[in-house]
């Protein structure tokens, strides 16, 4: 029958997988820009590489966006704000003008007073209509608060009706001038009891010229429009720059006008799908790159889907980010934080897998971005720092010292550039700075990061570790109660793995933690450990197979008793891995013995195993095999450990155990003077000095 799981000689699995990386290849180049890049880079001040460039056609010269903005701000400095001037403002002071004059009118004629007045009321009436007349076609104005502090021949637009004229505010009238213009008038009139007009004319005179920023903001647009933002032609043909020829800022003005105008109508006319096509080739390079590195150099990552995703994730949101940060000019892709990527990537793996990952994920980033080749040297440059830096999330001290450094590498490689270009600090635009702050403001984000990915994703990372190695741990606890000379034991493993761990480089805070919980499933029957026994050896009561078979099953009891308490796997998979699938040499060679003329079936005395994937497990393998031999020599010299640690390990290697660690010889000659140096230590061995001879 045909195998369904199957297709094309590829597993249903790793066609899932490749159609995950089709689906971020196709997001990822569905970000970029649909139209056509212009295919020269260049830079003020800097030679012309490309040959000689003439105008394919008429391009208009466009100003540089300061000059621009500048005449913009000085036009609206100078720019006369429009007022409205209200014609019911005068009818309706008229009119309180009027029912006032008759209830004055009324109490004089009862108190017999002002018989002028009362002789020829219309008159005096009429006066005071016609002064208000006057007062508001001169215009009582009320300033809008941004206008207060402007001078008196400040001018401005007045609108009546669909007709508009300018005055100064001078020629506007203020409640001070009123009351001057009242007492003048009053005084000239020629009415014999001009007095009784006075009470009348004081009143309160609103405003009939107000500030309309309707009006306003409609014909500062126009007039804001109406700036031209180029100055100048470039003719068809017409030479623009030279071969090797400097770019002077009026050169780099006229190549910043071609460009506009190519992407505007040139690059438009491109077919879109052509440049879809392209951007995807280039992203399935890239990425096809990635996981292959992936697939030869990291197969624990490539080998299980969540990894997988873990790494093509930081793709997919670093991109996705310069494309958004993008779309808004007020923002800069400066600000992002991509030295997270190699952070996390370096607690969760290793230096190179992170320092790839990274120059992807920048690679990636610097089509979206339109800082330049800048943009692109300087994040590689960050990363590299990153790396280098060591950081070290349970040490707060360093990974804050670890964030300086990435802010020099920013700081000095933009100051470089920036000199390249500029030539003087004058001209380096420093406002850049403060996106960089942030950007290293914000990989402080990878902290709280870890321990988030590390749940969501089943890592492990030196923050658990260090919590795992807390001796009052519930496992850790019951093994000191239940099994005291195991985990007396499992110290001194600790110990030994940790310092050949150190001495080649490898994970020693993993290894030390793992050594800690290897031997936790002879809690169960921690009698049978020759570690905790202080009188009868209950072997003595089992069969030889027997006696084995409690001893594998501390390896598998082990595991069931870490994955109950919600130990790591990381740390499951050295307890499993610790014997490897070595066999129970004792009671094998008991058996052995005890019935030479049958034929003993040794799987019964192995460990299940896997053997040891990753030189932490072998160093944990050789140390826990090395600390329980050494306590069988009694009073031991220098050389008897040499020799122990030289023949134990030799057979760990006969038999095949150290096959799939990657540990070099080189590494192994290592870790054995260091296991060799400390057992020395734990066993008190001293170096035998030669007498001194007598003179």
């Amino acid at each position: 029958m045909e195998n369904t799981s199957r297709l094309g000689g590829l597993s249903l699995p790793s066609i899932a997988k490749y159609l995950i990386v089709l689906g971020v290849v196709a997001f990822i180049s569905l970000l970029y820009p649909n139209n056509a890049r212009f295919k020269y880079s260049f830079e003020a001040g800097q030679s012309w590489r490309y040959d000689d460039l003439a105008a394919p056609f008429d391009f208009a010269i466009l100003k540089p966006e300061g000059e621009v903005n500048n005449e913009i701000e000085q036009l609206k400095l100078d720019f006369s704000a429009y007022y409205e001037l209200n014609p019911d403002v005068a009818r309706q002071q008229k009119q309180i003008f009027r029912e006032a004059f008759q209830q004055q009118l009324e109490a004089v004629r009862d108190e017999g007073q002002f018989p002028n007045v009362l002789r020829n009321p219309e008159r005096y009436q009429n006066f005071g209509l016609e002064f208000i007349d006057r007062l508001y076609a001169t215009g009582v104005i009320q300033l809008a608060e941004q206008h207060r502090e402007k001078g008196q021949q400040w001018v401005i637009n007045v609108a009546v009706g669909n007709t508009t004229h300018q005055q100064t505010l001078q020629s506007f009238l203020t409640p001070e001038k009123i009351e001057s213009r009242i007492t003048d008038s009053l005084f000239n009139s020629g009415l014999r009891e001009a007095e009784f007009l006075l009470p009348l004319l004081q009143m309160s005179y609103p405003d009939n010229v107000t500030y309309s920023p309707e009006l306003t903001d409609k014909f500062l647009q126009e007039q804001i429009t109406s700036v031209s933002a180029s100055r100048g032609m470039v003719k068809q043909d017409e030479l623009i720059v030279q071969q090797d020829g400097i770019i002077t800022d009026e050169i780099y003005q006229k190549l910043i006008s071609f460009r506009a105008k190519y992407e505007q109508e040139v690059a438009s006319r491109k077919s879109h799908w052509g440049v879809f096509i392209g951007y995807f080739l280039l992203t399935s390079l890239i990425v096809g790159v990635f996981i292959l590195y992936l697939q030869y150099h990291a197969r624990e990552v490539f080998g299980r889907y969540r990894k997988l995703v873990f790494m093509l994730m930081w793709l997919v949101i670093y991109s996705y980010l310069v494309y958004a940060v993008e779309l808004n000019s007020s923002l800069s892709a400066y600000m992002i934080p991509f030295c997270i990527v190699p952070i996390v990537i370096k607690i969760f793996y290793n230096d190179r897998l992170a320092l790839f990952t990274h120059i992807v994920v920048v690679l990636l980033a610097s089509f979206l971005s339109s800082l330049g080749y800048e943009f692109t040297f300087l994040q590689v440059l960050a990363g590299i720092v990153a790396i280098l830096a060591r950081i070290e999330v349970r040490d707060m001290s360093r990974f804050f010292f670890s964030m300086l450094y990435i802010f020099l590498a920013y700081a000095l490689g933009y100051l470089g550039l920036s000199l390249i270009k500029e030539g003087a600090l004058q001209t380096v635009d420093w406002s850049v700075y403060t996106w960089i702050f942030l950007n290293v403001f914000l990989t402080l984000l990878a902290y709280p990061l870890i321990p988030l990915l590390e749940r969501f994703f089943g890592f492990t990372s030196a923050i658990t570790l260090v919590e795992l190695s807390d001796m009052n741990r519930p496992l850790l606890r019951d093994l000191s109660l239940k099994a005291p000379g195991t985990l007396q034991h499992s110290l001194q493993v600790a110990n030994l793995s940790e310092a050949a761990a150190s001495r080649i480089g490898a994970d020693q805070l993993l290894v030390k933690v793992a050594a800690l919980y290897h031997d936790i499933g002879k809690m169960l029957k921690p009698q049978f450990f020759i570690e905790n026994q202080s009188g009868e050896n209950p072997h003595q009561e089992l069969s030889n197979l027997e006696s084995a078979q409690v001893i594998i099953e501390h390896v598998t009891e082990g595991v069931q008793l870490a994955r109950k308490n919600g130990l790591p796997k990381i740390l499951i998979d050295f307890i499993l891995t610790h014997h490897g699938n070595t066999r129970v040499e004792y009671f094998y060679r008991n058996e052995v013995n005890a019935h030479p003329d049958q034929a003993i079936d040794e799987s019964l005395f192995r460990y299940p195993g896997p053997r040891p994937s990753t030189k932490e497990q072998a160093i944990l393998m050789m140390a826990d095999s090395l600390e329980a031999a050494s306590k069988s020599l009694k009073n031991p010299t220098e050389q008897d450990i040499n020799d122990l640690v030289e023949k134990i390990v030799a057979y760990k290697i006969s038999n095949g155990q150290l096959d799939e660690s990657n540990l070099t010889f080189q590494e192994l000659e290592l870790c054995k003077t260091e296991f060799k140096k400390l057992l020395k230590s734990i066993n008190h061995v001293r170096i035998e000095y030669p007498e001194e001879r007598k003179s």
